[in-house]
């Protein structure tokens, strides 16, 4: 029980986070249009879904909180409370409490957090409170709902109905009040009850804008009991209270009673409202009515009877339950019609939801292990029949290795996701440097369905927020500045991605001051890590930024400046198999371009060979393979660039880079990759095609060898390792400026 209660948690810790990604994303649509009613909507059915499912598991922390913000969102919706940037404000805190409190249970605090969270949520209940206070005097100062006094009749009591009078006002059906149909049963005398008690305190909620008191049952004097009761009541009720709080006050004699009631007009659009609102989750119809507020759990059983009832009596058919709810004048026709709708959209949800299921990532990480074990075993079997020449096996080979890479080709689609809700985060990081800095930042997405490893995703968050926050800070400058240099006072931060030669491309870039090319130049020379004559191109002066400690920035923000970050960037980046540049011109902008791998599982390589040892290229960045020819081996002692049909092209040799001592070749080959837009050659001895690659960590001792980004196993168990593209391509052009 405790392992099943466990999960429930995690799945509401999981889901929560889900649904508090939302809000913000609401809110900060809500921002931006103040009257989207679709935004305001998404804004409570994440409150209200949070709220419940909190309870449901146990979490107080997190449903008492979030019931204030709950009530807060239902007087938006329904046009009592405007929507400013200060209730923008508030509601953001507040979804960042909610934030806290979750990952508080989440780390097994039941108090869903520590004592200055504590606080602060107090803070924030208050705030709430006092919020819903002053909208409240406002609404009735403007609407003059508290001015209007009832009515006095003469001759009539403080109901507003004289006693005895069953001809009174009370209209049932068409009053904008709630209408009480209440009959009390005979012994409620004997029970010690006081009929008119129940009255009295029924007008603590409200205001009882007529009763009239039902005399039809009383017998005539002689056969009078006095310890039984014989009183009914017709009332119409005035009362901002739900239903439910309405049928409690009769709690305590509801089981010898008959109490009908039956809500306003005006409250149908409300129901129906709230039951479109709920989440798609299949109900019953009478489950529909009660958490939409239109029905309660005793109105239900008691339909539930009559419908027993007429069953057991042979009915030709039997009634719906939604019939004798309204003919019992329980629910309006609307508000059952609308629970109907609801019910069949639901289980059409529940029918698409059928189609998709939610995996631990810890399995799926086991599922990806073991399809990499099947590719290097698949790899063996091949090898095998090549090797005993059989015919049938060789087919029969074949035909296990088009499957498996077919399971290898799905099993990573389930771990790709788009890279769209990181970038939609980073709304609400401009927002709140907006508010902080006084700066105009717009943030322009594209590419956000772009599709890579979900654990590439996972990790490259840290090193965007360091991106865009310094490109808020340094780069994008004032209103008034960019205005005096011919800009607009609006700043805009791009993000895109977009896939390019088997690898994602991640730019992070804006349209604000650009680098200064000496400054950094500069203190490249005060911290030694530049000869003060040495001539550097643009691109080798900007990777400095990426130098631990080194910044420009001539004073310390809360966001940045401290040079903590960049030199984070490229260390997490690196750790992903990936490459990070800067491209910027002064006073125009600056663009970082980090390259990633699209999954860190298996990928297509192309197996060679350089004297005894196996390498394998990602095959993603093959363009083309062909002889070295004689004369280009001769020449290579006095450079390293070949003819390529008219383009040079400069490459490197293996075997020099990682000091392979093994007799040369006779014949040598060129295997010609292409990254970032540059071909680079690389020169090999033999070459064996292509290969499904499962990609291993090196050991810490071999993980800093540069041009090596992994290793894999082949299928004869010889370990291959896997060339880091992208490293070598730099390494070209290094060689090449010194020339």
């Amino acid at each position: 029980m405790d392992l099943e209660q466990d999960g429930i948690r995690q799945t509401f810790i999981i889901e929560s986070r889900e649904l508090l990604q939302d809000m913000e994303n609401a809110l900060l649509s809500l921002e931006a249009s103040p009257r989207d009613s679709d935004a305001i909507n998404a804004l409570f059915r994440a409150a209200h879904t949070i709220k419940g499912s909190a309870g449901i598991v146990g979490i107080d922390a997190v449903e008492r909180f979030t019931h204030g913000v709950e009530s807060l969102l239902e007087r938006v919706r329904q046009g009592e409370v405007s929507v400013t940037g200060d209730l923008i404000e508030l509601l953001l805190k507040c979804r960042d409490h909610i934030v806290c409190l979750v990952d508080g249970a989440a780390s097994g605090d039941p108090a869903g957090g520590n004592r200055e969270a504590y606080s602060a949520g107090e803070g924030l209940s208050a705030q709430v409170q006092a919020y819903l206070k002053r909208e409240a005097v406002h609404l009735s100062e403007t609407t003059g709902t508290q001015a209007a006094a009832p009515e006095e009749h003469p001759g009539r009591d403080n109901a507003g109905a004289a006693p005895g009078d069953d001809t009174a006002a009370c209209n049932p059906g068409t009053s904008q009040n709630w209408h009480i149909s209440l009959r009390f049963g005979p012994n409620v005398l004997r029970d010690g009850m006081d009929p008119l008690s129940f009255i009295t305190y029924l007008s603590r909620l409200g205001e009882i804008v007529c009763l009239t008191t039902l005399i039809e049952g009383i017998p005539p004097t002689a056969e009078m009991d006095p310890e039984s009761c014989y009183l009914g009541f017709e009332i119409d009720f005035k009362s901002d209270f739900d239903k439910k709080a309405i049928e409690d006050v009769f709690e305590f004699v509801q089981e010898e009673c008959t109490i009908s009631i039956l809500p306003p007009h005006s409250k149908t659009g409300e129901y129906i409202r709230l039951i479109q609102d709920l989440p798609e989750d299949p109900m019953l119809l009478g489950e529909l009515l009660i958490k939409g507020g239109a029905l309660t759990r005793s109105e239900l059983e008691e339909a539930l009877r009559v419908q027993s009832i007429a069953e057991e009596r042979g009915a030709e058919q039997k009634p719906h339950i939604g019939e004798i709810l309204v003919q019992e004048g329980v629910v309006h026709q609307p508000v059952v019609d609308a629970a109907v709708e609801k019910q069949k959209k639901s289980l059409e949800h529940k029918a698409q939801e059928g189609q998709t299921i939610r995996i631990d990532t810890g399995k799926l990480d086991h599922l990806i292990n073991l399809v990499g074990e099947l590719v290097i075993a698949g790899a063996n079997i091949n090898q095998q029949a090549q090797r005993l020449h059989d015919a049938d096996l060789s087919e029969s080979a074949s035909v296990i290795s088009r499957l498996i890479e077919e399971i290898r080709d799905r099993a990573m689609k389930v771990r790709m996701v788009p890279i769209g809700d990181t970038f939609n985060r980073f709304h609400r990081v401009i927002r709140d440097i907006n508010r902080e800095s006084g700066k105009d930042i717009e943030l322009v997405i594209s590419g956000g369905d772009t599709e890579l490893d979900k654990n590439v995703v996972e990790r490259i968050g840290d090193p965007l927020m360091h991106l865009v926050r310094n490109s808020a800070d340094h780069g994008i400058e004032k209103p008034e500045v960019r205005s005096a240099r011919g800009k607009s006072p609006k700043g805009t931060i791009r993000l895109n991605a977009y896939h390019d030669a088997g690898s994602i491309v991640i730019e992070v870039s804006d349209d604000g001051n650009g680098l200064n090319r000496e400054k950094i130049l500069r203190k490249a020379v005060e911290r030694g890590i530049a000869a003060p004559n040495q001539n550097l191109s643009d691109r080798e002066v900007f990777r400095f930024i990426f130098e631990a400690g080194f910044s420009t920035a001539d004073q310390v923000t809360r966001l940045s400046g401290r040079g903590v970050g960049m030199d984070v960037v490229r260390k997490n980046i690196e750790a992903l198999r990936g490459s990070v540049e800067v491209e910027s011109r002064e006073a125009a902008g600056t663009a970082v371009l980090i390259r990633l791998p699209l999954t860190l599982a298996i990928i297509d390589g192309f197996l060679v060979r350089v004297g005894t040892s196996f390498y394998v290229v990602p095959l993603d960045m093959v363009v083309e393979c062909m002889e070295l020819a004689e004369t280009d081996r001769r020449a290579s002692s006095r450079r390293h660039y070949i003819n390529l049909r008219g383009e040079v092209l400069s490459y490197v040799r293996l075997r020099e880079i990682f000091h392979e001592k093994a007799a040369v070749s006779r014949y040598e080959n060129i295997v010609v990759v292409q990254y970032a837009g540059r071909k680079t050659g690389l020169v090999v001895d033999t070459l064996h095609g292509e290969v499904q690659a499962v990609i291993k960590s090196l050991g810490k001792l071999y993980r800093e060898v540069e041009g090596i980004s992994g290793a894999t196993i082949l299928g004869d168990g010889t370990v291959a390792l896997i060339i880091d593209v992208p490293h070598l391509v730099k390494s070209v052009e290094r060689e090449e400026m010194k020339v």
